[in-house]
């Protein structure tokens, strides 16, 4: 197990050694704590928008389902005829320059595997920058849209948003509730309290904390050739080498749990970089990966290498508020 691990580890289970760290949370608070008062009181070089904003983030360290969301709200907003753009930090990504447009035949190492994965879906316009609000002023240089959704940018009080989501895990919460590095949480929990919605990722229905929404497994697709076909392709019972470089790999090992088969789990870093080698296991098993780990493999894949695709399914209530605040901010969509 990684350094990384363990700690991921402590914040969710408890550790004694923990408490080590609460000076360092104490300074890293009144530093978090001080940028949104300024962001609140208009201070500083904030970025407005002429179009609508709406960020999609979270408050905890790792991963929630904040692409799977972003997919389900690209195309629920174009289903109300609204065009949208996306912008992105583009994490390990290294491009020639910024900002940077993402393209679909581009490589994960240049784009990002989660911007190239969201533009080879899409097709959506998607502009990455570690400046979100200098993405966004590129990325309306180039297109005219609607919308703008913002992929993780709660925590970027530079540029102005309209609309704020979190998201939550609904098996690992909030963790010990404590905030960096003597726990999980990028700003302190109050902060939950100021956002337009909370959304628990794998809660069983909405509640007064906030609504749910899951993943729902909806195919299995080839790697190499693209192939797709339905989940039947493997019967129950099937074992398989289960590969996911994600915030939290052991939800999709769950998930496939849950689809009757059998993963031999084999956990990687966020967004890992692979090789063949790297990903040749034994004995010899069906590989099944995350669509998001699949975008960096096309190149080397196998043949008998898949992934499993995912939608994003949140509750009819959420969908309800949604539409209310797109036709607040948007007249006539």
């Amino acid at each position: 197990m990684s350094a990384a691990d363990r700690l991921l580890e402590a914040w969710y289970r408890g550790h004694p050694a923990l408490t080590l760290l609460r000076p360092l949370e104490w300074l890293y608070r009144r530093v978090v704590q001080s940028k949104r008062t300024r962001f609140l009181a208009g201070e500083g070089d904030i970025y407005r928008a002429p179009v609508p904003v709406l960020v999609v983030g979270n408050i905890t360290v790792g991963g929630t389902g904040k692409t799977p969301l972003i997919l389900f709200l690209i195309e629920h907003c174009r289903a109300r005829g609204l065009k949208v753009g996306v912008v992105s930090r583009g994490y390990g990504a290294t491009p020639s320059s910024l900002p940077w447009r993402v393209r679909a035949d581009q490589s994960a190492a240049q784009a990002g595997d989660e911007p190239l994965l969201i533009v080879q879906r899409t097709g959506v316009p998607l502009m990455i920058d570690p400046d979100r609000s200098r993405a966004v002023r590129a990325l309306l240089a180039e297109e005219s849209v609607d919308l703008i959704l913002c992929d993780d940018g709660l925590q970027h009080y530079r540029l102005a948003r309209d609309l704020e989501l979190v998201l939550i895990d609904a098996a690992r919460g909030l963790g010990n509730g404590r905030c960096l590095p003597a726990g999980p949480l990028r700003e302190p929990v109050e902060r939950l309290a100021e956002v337009d919605a909370v959304l628990f990722n794998g809660a069983e229905a909405d509640s007064a904390e906030g609504y749910a929404f899951r993943l729902q497994p909806t195919a299995l697709v080839n790697v190499a050739s693209g192939e797709r076909v339905g989940l039947e392709h493997f019967p129950p019972g099937q074992a398989v080498h289960a590969v996911a470089g994600i915030g939290n790999p052991q939800r999709f090992f769950n998930t496939l749990e849950a689809l009757n088969w059998q993963p031999v789990p084999h956990p990687f870093a966020d967004h890992a970089q692979y090789d063949a080698t790297l990903l040749s296991f034994e004995p010899s098993l069906p590989l099944l990966m995350t669509e998001k780990d699949a975008v960096k493999c096309r190149a080397f894949a196998a043949a008998d290498w898949w992934y499993l695709a995912v939608d994003a399914a949140p509750t009819p209530a959420f969908v309800d508020w949604l539409d209310g605040e797109l036709a607040r901010l948007i007249p006539g969509s």
